[in-house]
C-alpha cells in the first residue's frame, strides 16, 4: 500500500492541488485551499475476475408506487412533490436565521404526533435548545425523538437499531464528521464522506433523510458540488431580512417538478403556510399610482400575481444608474435598449430601478411586458388602467411572444377581481370575466399606455 500524503483541497469545489495555492485553479475561489491528509492512492487498475456479476433487469418490469409521507404542510408537501418519499434524501439550504430548522422542526414533529417515527438529530444546537423552540412553537406535545451529537457513526447505530425510524432530520450536515478521517467537520471529505453514509443508511432502510445545509455568501449550499448531486432533492429556503415572507423553492427533484414553489410567512409561534400568495404580495399595493405593473406569474403549477414597480428619473451622474431587486438586471438592459431603439422612448440620462414588491424573484420571460408597462408607466406619469394585469415575451425586434398557461393565468386574475388584461396576441383566452387587450408589437402598446397622457 502506498505511504499516506497529504493533499491540498479546495472547500469551495473540492479540486485537489499538488501544493497550497491562493486561489483555486478550478472554481477561482480565494483562501479555500486546505490542506488534508490522504488516505490512500488510487489503484492504476483492476484485475478480472475480482467483483461480483450485476443482475440486470428489464426497463418495462412492474414497479410500486413511490410511498410518501405527507407532512400536513401542504406548501411543503407542494414542493417535495406531493409527500415525503420513503427513502429518499432531501438537502434543504437558505442563510442563516431563516428558519430552515423552524420548517423541519415543525414539519417532524407534525409526523410524530401521525404516529410516525421521527427523530431529529442536532449538531449546532442542544437538547433544552430544541426543547425551549418546541414549547415556543407549540409542539412539546409531539413525541418526536431528539438528539445532539456530531458523530455519523453514532447516527446512524441509533438509526439502523432496533428501532425502526422512518424519517431522520441531521441539522447540519456541515457539523456532522466521520471518525476514520482526520480532516475537521465542514471540510469537503467530511462533507461527502458524512453524506454518503447517511444516505446509503437512507437507503438501505427506506428512512426518509432531511439534511440542512450551510450556504456560502453567494448562497449557493457550501460544501462539494457532488452533495447536491449525491441526494434525491434540493431545497433552498429564500427570503428577505425586511420581509417576514419566506419561499421555500426546489431546484432538484427526482419526484416532483423542479420549478414549485412553497411561501410561508414568519411569525412569533413559527411558520405559517400562505394558502393565497397572491392576495397577500398585492395587499399593500396603492391603485393610481404611475410606474406599478401587476405582472401574472407561474411557479410551478401555481399562478402568483406580484406587483412590479419601476421608477425612471432624471439623473445628475455621467453614468446613469439601473438598479434592479428581484429580477434579472441583464434582461432590464435587453428591455430598456429595445424600449429606445424599436420604440424611441429614451432612458438616456435617467436612472431606471426596478423591484419586485414582496421579496420576490422573477425569472420568467414573461414578466417582460409587465416590466414595460412599469417603465412606460413611470415615464410617461401615467398610472395602469385600475384592476388590470399584464403578462408577455419580447423579442429583440420588438415583437410580444405569447407565453404559456395564460388561462392559469388569467383565472387566478379573476379570483382577485381583476377585470383587464394587456396580453400577447393570438392569444385564445377561454376566461369570460376579463377583457384581453392583445397586441402583436411593442410599439402598438407603448401607444396604448401613453395614449391617456396625450388627451390631458
Amino acid at each position: 500500500m502506498a505511504q499516506a500524503t497529504n493533499q491540498f483541497v479546495c472547500q469551495s469545489c473540492g479540486a485537489s492541488h499538488r501544493r497550497w495555492v491562493g486561489r483555486c485553479e478550478s472554481c477561482g475561489a480565494w483562501n479555500s485551499v486546505v490542506e488534508e491528509a490522504a488516505r490512500s492512492t488510487i489503484p492504476k487498475g483492476m484485475s478480472k475476475g475480482k467483483g461480483k456479476g450485476l443482475t440486470y433487469e428489464q426497463l418495462h418490469g412492474k414497479t410500486p408506487d413511490a410511498v410518501r409521507l405527507v407532512t400536513g404542510n401542504q406548501e411543503f408537501d407542494r414542493v417535495c412533490g406531493g409527500g415525503l418519499v420513503a427513502g429518499s434524501a432531501i438537502l434543504i439550504g437558505g442563510d442563516p436565521g431563516i428558519g430552515k430548522s423552524t420548517l423541519l422542526l415543525q414539519c417532524v414533529a407534525t409526523l410524530a404526533r401521525n404516529g410516525i417515527d421521527c427523530a431529529y438529530v442536532s449538531g449546532e444546537e442542544a437538547t433544552a435548545q430544541l426543547r425551549l423552540r418546541a414549547n415556543r412553537l407549540g409542539l412539546a406535545d409531539s413525541p418526536l425523538r431528539i438528539a445532539a451529537a456530531n458523530s455519523i457513526r453514532d447516527v446512524i447505530t441509533s438509526t439502523e437499531g432496533k428501532t425502526a425510524t422512518k424519517v431522520l432530520v441531521v441539522d447540519s450536515i456541515q457539523t456532522m464528521f466521520v471518525d476514520n478521517l482526520d480532516s475537521a467537520p465542514g471540510s469537503v471529505a467530511q462533507v461527502r464522506a458524512s453524506a454518503h453514509e447517511l444516505i446509503r443508511m437512507a437507503k438501505s432502510s427506506d428512512c426518509v433523510l432531511l439534511l440542512v445545509g450551510h450556504v456560502t455568501k453567494d448562497g449557493q449550499i457550501a460544501g462539494p458540488r457532488v452533495l447536491e448531486h449525491m441526494v434525491d432533492t434540493v431545497l433552498y429556503f429564500e427570503g428577505e431580512r425586511g420581509h417576514q415572507f419566506r419561499i421555500l423553492r426546489a431546484v432538484k427533484n427526482r419526484f416532483g417538478a423542479t420549478d414549485e414553489i412553497g411561501v410561508f410567512e414568519m411569525t412569533d409561534a413559527g411558520l405559517k403556510e400562505v394558502e393565497n400568495p397572491s392576495a397577500l404580495f398585492l395587499g399593500d399595493r396603492n391603485d393610481g399610482v404611475s410606474g406599478s405593473a401587476v405582472f401574472a406569474g407561474m411557479e410551478g403549477t401555481r399562478p402568483v400575481l406580484m406587483e412590479i414597480q419601476a421608477l425612471v428619473a432624471s439623473s445628475s451622474l455621467a453614468t446613469p444608474r439601473r438598479a434592479v431587486v428581484g429580477w434579472d438586471s441583464s434582461r432590464l438592459s435587453m428591455v430598456l435598449a429595445v424600449l429606445e431603439s424599436r420604440c424611441g422612448v429614451v432612458f438616456t440620462g435617467k436612472d431606471v430601478f426596478l423591484n419586485i414588491a414582496g421579496g420576490l424573484r422573477v425569472s420568467e420571460p414573461a414578466a417582460d411586458l409587465a416590466v414595460v408597462a412599469a417603465l412606460v408607466s413611470s415615464v410617461c406619469d401615467v398610472p395602469l388602467p385600475a384592476s388590470t394585469v399584464v403578462f408577455g415575451e419580447i423579442g429583440l425586434a420588438g415583437e410580444i411572444r405569447p407565453v404559456g398557461q395564460a388561462d392559469a393565468r388569467l383565472k387566478e386574475a379573476g379570483k382577485l377581481g381583476f377585470e383587464n388584461a394587456f396580453v400577447p396576441g393570438g392569444l385564445k383566452s377561454q376566461s369570460q370575466s376579463i377583457r384581453c387587450a392583445q397586441f402583436d408589437h411593442l410599439i402598438d402598446f407603448v401607444s396604448h399606455l401613453s395614449a391617456p397622457a396625450d388627451g390631458q
